[in-house]
């Protein structure tokens, strides 16, 4: 799958993977429309109360984005870096970590199924990264940067 453009293997996402991405995204959205529409005086253009669920979708949401689950909105085209997708999730884990005993059973939960969520898509991400790389050193040594030169 190597090609001499210069660019790396492309990431193919299947369906259902994007599909829940979209849920998580969709629910998210809810969850922050829920707690803006509480905290809002009516004003026009007023920015939601900031807040522990705000700040656990806006991390959750990054990692979405660095997983290829959201479009950039300049481009139109999937952001794929898992670097700063794990970082993100490790930001939430920290987040998790550093609140325990502070929240509320229904907040425990929810950024714990968020870390559960994220974690499995990300492994199943990087396994499929893997498995697509190791089909391109097949026809020649690609990595993450384009293709490899060849060994000697």
């Amino acid at each position: 799958m190597a090609d001499d453009s210069g660019e790396a293997p492309k990431l193919i996402i299947d369906s259902d993977w994007k599909n829940e991405a979209q849920a998580e995204r969709e629910k998210l959205a809810q969850a922050e429309k829920a707690t803006s529409d509480a905290g809002s005086d009516g004003g026009q253009g007023e920015m939601p109360e900031a807040d522990f669920r705000g700040l656990m979708g806006m991390l959750a949401t990054q990692a979405l984005m660095y997983m290829g689950g959201i479009a950039d909105p300049n481009t139109g085209k999937p952001v794929f870096d898992p670097m700063y997708a794990q970082h993100m999730i490790d930001l939430l884990g920290v987040l998790e970590e550093k609140t325990k005993g502070n929240l509320t059973d229904e907040e425990a939960g929810e950024i714990s199924g968020v870390l559960n969520e994220l974690r499995s898509r990300f492994v199943e991400l990087m396994q499929i990264v893997a498995k697509q790389q190791a089909g391109a050193g097949q026809g020649g040594p690609s990595g993450p940067t384009g293709p490899m030169p060849p060994q000697q």
